[in-house]
């Protein structure tokens, strides 16, 4: 009895002083496609990709997790002084029945403090959280010049939130 005792708490040690979290239950009714990651310099990339919400229930894209990046946050683009900006969000809305696009010079995941620069071809693991709708896991490959032809309305990609300066071109 002691040696079963001893046991069980043995196992509980790598626990204990961290919360557990419950990992979230796959979204079955969400599907992504057409996901990929770029970079502007070696600190900086962002995941743009279409979401679509089969469900009959409102989903919101409340987070984003990769080990490739000391965060990853969800981010809005929005023209302050005839200037785009790049501005977090606390989630993104996707309604029942509904698709959207995170896409540059609109919606998208930044991901900052990047372990090491994003390279074509190069893959980066990422898990959208979609709160009481589940998660989704990606295997998001990275090309740097995916969605070049969409206007960025004068995005400011350098100056904010800590996203590094972006090389001359």
């Amino acid at each position: 009895m002691k040696t079963t005792l001893l046991l069980a708490a043995a196992a509980l040690l790598p626990l204990a002083g961290h919360a557990q979290t419950p990992a979230a239950a796959p979204a079955a009714d969400i599907a992504v496609t057409g996901a990929y990651a770029r970079s502007s310099n070696p600190q900086t990339g962002a995941a743009f990709m279409i979401i679509a919400n089969g469900g009959s229930r409102d989903c919101a894209l409340t987070g984003a997790a990769t080990d490739m990046a000391d965060t990853a946050e969800l981010h809005t683009s929005k023209e302050e002084g005839g200037v785009m900006r790049m501005l977090p969000v606390e989630s993104i809305p996707l309604a029942a029945g509904a698709t959207h696009e995170l896409a540059r010079g609109g919606d998208h995941i930044m991901m900052m403090g990047l372990k090491q620069p994003l390279k074509d071809g190069d893959h980066v693991a990422l898990t959208l959280d979609f709160g009481d709708c589940g998660s989704v896991a990606l295997d998001v490959t990275v090309d740097n010049r995916a969605g070049m032809g969409k206007p960025m309305g004068g995005m400011d990609h350098g100056q904010m939130h800590g996203h590094g300066t972006a090389p001359a071109n």
